[in-house]
């Protein structure tokens, strides 16, 4: 016999928030907290606009058409995001439990899913598929966005799981295009 899926659900959300709580205490640490912060600040945007910028000096010509579809990615990304936002409404884990210290102030209101986290992956995937030398600076670049997003307590595990899988597909569904 299955359990019903309020239990299921009610397992997982406690889990995730469980798991959201604990790598939420690095965040005490004052060093760990500005280490997340300019992290959390580079994936807001200014690190992707600035590898854009470089990446059209470099490689100037060839870096025309990977810059456009990281762009394309982007509008995307963040057009699906903030739908899913105001859809799902869910609540940033810093507002719904004393536990949980934000220590930056979040972009917007909601949760769900990882906005960052999205374009961390979207833009990597995209700019590593053009330019595989990127590949040792994106990656980590990446991982440390999405956990960022945890350590400041900006957005639960399942966030970052879902802004990752939602960057992931768009990267890989604009290569079919």
């Amino acid at each position: 016999m299955q359990p019903p899926m309020n239990s299921v659900l009610a397992r997982l959300n406690a889990v995730d928030t469980a798991l959201c709580v604990r790598i939420n205490r690095f965040n005490r640490d004052r060093a760990v907290q500005r280490f997340f912060g300019v992290v959390s600040r580079l994936g807001d945007g200014l690190f992707w606009y600035a590898l854009m910028a470089v990446l059209l000096i470099v490689e100037r010509e060839a870096a025309l058409q990977p810059v456009l579809h990281m762009i394309a990615v982007g509008l995307v990304g963040l057009s699906l995001y903030k739908w899913l936002k105001r859809k799902t409404l869910r609540p940033r884990p810093c507002n719904l439990h004393t536990a949980i210290t934000r220590t930056t102030a979040p972009l917007d209101e909601f949760s769900f899913p990882s906005g960052h986290t999205l374009h961390a992956v979207g833009f990597s995937l995209v700019a590593i598929a053009y330019f595989p030398w990127l590949a040792p600076v994106l990656l980590p670049l990446t991982l440390l966005v999405a956990l960022s997003r945890i350590v400041l307590g900006l957005h639960y595990p399942s966030d970052v799981l879902a802004g990752a899988a939602l960057g992931y597909g768009l990267a890989t569904l604009s290569f079919m295009l």
